[in-house]
């Protein structure tokens, strides 16, 4: 049965204003029978004959009793009859009748020709196809609100807090144990002073040496900035947890290739000399996150999850309603960002074609594992390092992700059969791992889902990586980088090829010129600002699960991630430099800024 709603001949047009929120009541006293579908149905307004209207949801009470939700949630700009599905979650071989089988096909058929894809750079995962931000469609745009709204200096200096920022800061993903140096550092017992005396090889073998190699930097050709040429570097940077529970850098090679004009710089040379070799740290460390860790690991894959969701899976599938509220703005923000932010002229070292150099070699050095937190934790061997702020919120927050993912999906997916035979699932895997990872099974990204448990753990880091993971990467990003020095987004001097050499002089000519600047500091400023209509993660202002058992589940996750967040709150009043980057009510649900 179809319940038609006209909203010309039921309701006074007098009734709707301009970007308010209006409810009505509708009177049918007749039965409908089970309700399938509702047909929604704009009538042009006298005045405003191409106006456009967002529907929420329409809830119906039949006269035995029953309750029908239609979730809606879509902007209505033509005159055209839509259709919408009664609420409740149906896999496509439970969509039994002849109506749900039609509409199911319509809807994807449509969304196919609304989202489609492109290819933005050869070698880099695809992106939604849009002329402009205005030509994408309605639902996915900015809402009217974040349209119209579109610390710690005194430390920079420090070795102790130049540490500290490999595991708490915008970029806790390069740090890992190491136990053999590579070849091409070659550090020696008598050049390091380790803190308790002991070798730099026991001190390995204890697990208290770490590496951070920015090779995927080597020989990118650096921008040009204000007619001058700028400079990045490839650094190895040795560091040592020190008795008193520290991580203090050691050594410090400019790059890659060891020799005589690539001096290895250590805490016990000149002031100037160790603190110019940090300086190249942190500008490598700026374009390495910014690029790697923020824009392809959070931004570029969160797109891909969305557009194949939208492509692939029906308002009605439950894989919809579990992740639509986690691709919301993705798609603008990510349009916006390859216009002014990664263009072609860019504003930091590693602009234009450096950006797109770092960019390949990043996807192909990415792997399934190392975007699932705890599993990424246990391959840099970080699972012991002390005040690993990032590490202890964010596998309790995977954690409590995986458990409602688990219970959600659980629900309506039994067996590994089920999954195996949804081939709407099956279709949105495969477009991720052709659009996204371009078709390379060295990553590990799944082809197809053969059991609960895999569509589990993939559904569980689409929304930590959307969610908890951008976050950490992205919302500290003004508080390291607004003091310029800590992170400087490009340099426009070479590094030191001889030690004593570098002066305060010199180092205030390396640093990027004013308008760089300004220009780098407010762009980190606007990615940290939260937006007034900022959604936290596990709260759902759009109703798409009306069943029982789901809505349980989500009353239960908020309140663990409730839990969470007041353990987080109590661990940081003993801090010096709290870590709230991971507290669930800081964290959006989406990629979203």
């Amino acid at each position: 049965m179809h319940l038609r709603t006209d909203r010309e001949k039921s309701l006074s047009h007098l009734l709707f204003v301009y970007l308010q929120e209006s409810n009505f009541s509708v009177s049918c006293p007749t039965s409908l029978g089970k309700l399938v579908l509702i047909e929604v149905d704009k009538k042009p307004l006298p005045l405003f004959p191409e106006d456009s209207w967002f529907p929420c949801k329409v809830k119906v009470k039949s006269p035995e009793g029953d309750i029908y939700n239609f979730p809606i949630y879509r902007w209505i700009a033509d005159n055209e009859v839509h259709l919408f599905r009664e609420g409740t979650a149906l896999r496509i071989f439970d969509d039994n009748h002849h109506l749900g089988k039609y509409s199911r096909e319509k809807e994807l058929k449509q969304r196919e020709q609304l989202y489609s894809w492109d290819v933005y750079k050869e070698g880099l995962p695809h992106c939604i196809k849009a002329d402009n931000p205005l030509s994408l469609p309605c639902e996915v745009r900015f809402s009217f609100t974040k349209t119209t709204e579109f610390l710690y200096t005194q430390h920079w200096t420090d070795d102790a807090f130049f540490g500290f920022q490999y595991l708490n800061a915008v970029n806790p993903l390069l740090i890992q144990r190491c136990t053999a140096l590579p070849k091409n550092f070659p550090v020696t017992d008598d050049m390091v002073f380790l803190r308790g005396g002991s070798s730099l090889s026991e001190e390995m073998r204890k697990g208290n040496i770490f590496l951070c190699d920015y090779k995927r930097l080597d020989g990118v050709k650096a921008n040009t900035i204000n007619g001058k040429k700028q400079y990045l570097m490839a650094p190895l940077v040795l560091l040592h947890k020190t008795p008193d529970e520290k991580l203090m850098p050691i050594a410090i090679q400019l790059k890659q290739t060891p020799a005589d004009d690539n001096p290895i710089f250590f805490p016990t040379d000149s002031e100037y000399d160790w603190l110019m070799a940090k300086i190249f740290v942190r500008s490598a460390d700026f374009n390495e996150h910014q690029l790697n860790v923020h824009l392809l690991r959070t931004h570029l894959l969160a797109e891909v999850f969305a557009v194949s969701l939208l492509r692939n899976i029906p308002m009605v599938h439950p894989l919809y309603k579990l992740l639509i509220p986690h691709t919301r703005y993705t798609l603008q923000i990510n349009y916006l960002a390859r216009l002014v932010l990664i263009s072609e002229s860019g504003f930091a070292a590693s602009g234009g074609e450096g950006m797109i150099t770092i960019l390949k070699r990043s996807l192909s050095s990415l792997t399934y594992s190392s975007l699932c937190m705890p599993e990424h934790i246990a391959e840099r061997g970080l699972e012991g390092v002390p005040n690993f702020y990032y590490r202890d919120d964010g596998v309790k927050l995977w954690d409590i992700t995986h458990r409602f993912v688990k219970g959600v999906l659980g629900h309506y997916y039994k067996t590994d059969a089920e999954v195996c035979q949804d081939s709407e699932l099956q279709k949105w895997i495969q477009d991720i791992f052709e659009h996204g990872f371009l078709s390379q099974a060295c990553t590990g990204i799944p082809q197809t889902f053969r059991t609960v448990a895999e569509l589990v753990k993939f559904v569980t880091m689409v929304i930590f990586t959307c969610s908890g993971q951008h976050s950490a990467v992205n919302s500290g990003q003004y508080d390291y980088g607004g003091w310029m020095p800590n992170t400087p987004i490009s340099l426009q001097r070479p590094p030191p090829t001889t030690k004593g050499t570098t002066s305060e002089v010199t180092m205030l000519q390396t640093l990027p010129d004013v308008n760089t600047t300004v220009q780098g500091m407010s762009t980190m400023w606007l990615l940290s600002k939260q937006s007034s209509d900022f959604v936290p993660l596990g709260q759902y202002p759009d109703e798409h699960f009306f069943e029982e058992v789901p809505c349980t589940m989500i009353k239960h996750y908020q309140g663990e991630l409730e839990i969470l967040s007041t353990v987080i709150k109590t661990r940081n009043k003993s801090l010096e430099v709290p870590y709230t980057y991971m507290d669930p009510v800081l964290v959006e649900n989406s990629v979203a800024i």
